[in-house]
């Protein structure tokens, strides 16, 4: 990795940047609550947690399989998380073939 381009600033040294600390500090309480409530992007969120269910992921069980390669790099191209969309598109294909099986 080039390592042009990177600022290395000591802990608590934040007034180099663009930020006017001066007026972030200067600001009260009061301040802060009256742009939160005329911003209308800072909608309050009020979720009902109280039908929640808990649910414990499986136990994951590590294994040693050969995949295609162009398989495999197609998974991995998506991004991370390959590993657990790969099991994913497993256990559809798992749960279609397990479905009870309809009477004509």
């Amino acid at each position: 990795m080039k390592k042009t381009h990177i600022i290395t600033r000591k802990w608590g040294d934040h007034r180099k940047g663009k930020t006017d600390w001066t007026r972030v500090d200067a600001l009260t309480d009061e301040d802060i609550a009256r742009a939160v409530a005329s911003d209308p992007d800072a909608v309050p969120v009020d979720i009902d947690w109280s039908d929640a269910v808990l649910v414990m992921p499986s136990k994951k069980k590590a294994i040693s399989i050969r995949i295609d390669e162009d398989v495999l790099d197609f998974f991995k191209s998506q991004g991370d998380g390959y590993q657990r969309r790969m099991n994913a598109v497993l256990r559809s294909y798992m749960q279609q073939k397990v479905k009870p099986k309809k009477r004509a």
